[in-house]
Parts: C-alpha cells; sequence; structure tokens
C-alpha cells in the first residue's frame, strides 16, 4: 500500500458526484442501509444555508476517504433523542453533525479533526454558533466518544436504544448489534 502525509488529503464541498462514494463509505463503517440516495440528498440539501454549503468530503487522489455531513441550523428535526432544554442555545443557533466518517485504513492521518474543524467554519458562516451530534458509545473502545470530546464536544444526555428503530424505517443493520440496535447515542454538543 503506499503510504500517505496528511498533506496528501484534498478537503473539498460535499456535491452530487460524491453520493455513490459516500453511501459505499457510510454502509461499510456505519452498517447495511446507513446512508441511500435519498438520504444523501437529503443531507446534501440540508447542508446548505445562505449559499454556504457544511459538509465535507476528504479524497486521497480519486478515492474517497472520508466526509462529514452537517445539516445548518434550523434545516434538521428535533426529535425524542434531542434535549434543546439543555443546550443552552436557541434550536435557531444549532447546526447538526449528522455523521463523521473515515475509512479505516486511512485513520490517523487527521482527517476526522480536519473534516469537523473545516465544517464548523463553514457552519459558523451560516449563523450556527453550536453544533449536535449523536456520538455512537458502541464505536471500538468508545472511540467515537473519545474524538468528539477531545474536539470540544460536551455530553448533554445519553440516550440508549437510539438507532433501535432503523430496522424497520430504514433496513438498518447495526455492525454491533444487528437488526434489534440496542446502542447508546451521547448527544453531544460543541460550542464556536
Amino acid at each position: 500500500m503506499t503510504s500517505y502525509t496528511k498533506e496528501d488529503v484534498i478537503y473539498k464541498a460535499y456535491q452530487p458526484e460524491d453520493f455513490a462514494a459516500v453511501i459505499a463509505l457510510g454502509n461499510h463503517v456505519h452498517g447495511d442501509n446507513y446512508l441511500d440516495d435519498k438520504q444523501v440528498q437529503y443531507l446534501f440539501d440540508a447542508g446548505h444555508k445562505n449559499g454556504i454549503n457544511a459538509s465535507l468530503v476528504a479524497y486521497l487522489g480519486d478515492k474517497l476517504v472520508g466526509f462529514r455531513l452537517t445539516q445548518a441550523a434550523e434545516q434538521w428535526t428535533i426529535d425524542e433523542w434531542c434535549s434543546p432544554d439543555l443546550w443552552g442555545f436557541p434550536i435557531s443557533d444549532v447546526c447538526y453533525f449528522k455523521c463523521n466518517t473515515v475509512d479505516e485504513t486511512y485513520r490517523g492521518l487527521g482527517i476526522g479533526s480536519a473534516l469537523l474543524k473545516r465544517s464548523i467554519e463553514q457552519a459558523k458562516l451560516q449563523g450556527a454558533k453550536a453544533g449536535l451530534a449523536h456520538i455512537w458509545r458502541a464505536s471500538p473502545g468508545n472511540s467515537a466518544f473519545k474524538y468528539f470530546s477531545k474536539c470540544g464536544g460536551e455530553l448533554v444526555k445519553d440516550h440508549p436504544n437510539r438507532w433501535q428503530g432503523w430496522f424497520d424505517s430504514h433496513g438498518y443493520m447495526c455492525p454491533v448489534c444487528g437488526e434489534f440496535c440496542t446502542c447508546t447515542a451521547a448527544e453531544m454538543m460543541i460550542k464556536f
């Protein structure tokens, strides 16, 4: 395998030509049916506000190696897994970090952190003052929680069984639990 450095990684705004590769990588990392055509189009549209795109992709040559899909403030749904009364910010000031995904072969190059940093810069330009995410507690060694905490994320609340109904609604297969997901999501916030 060719050896890469962080200087070799190209970051750019998420575009429709990235959809197929984003679906493939997202489903490989997060489980079957995590993303589909309809979902990536929705997330693409929801990432735009005031002419600014808050979602990004990372490439090494022609290969997609990571992505950060971010929904602009007021362009995502507050559901039962959200605790706006605990945020300290009005809903209108909070964007949503849907997912940060890096191909495991290329982890260690700072891709995830660079994607988050760039996404925050774009979200701030859109007018956001904070970003919310639901972090997968079942990631190997709880690495997703550790990573998001290191990037400034603060725990708002844990939500057991966050993705439990996704098999029925999306056909989602959790890579840990299978059809009946019992994984906990850490609702976390980064203040800008």
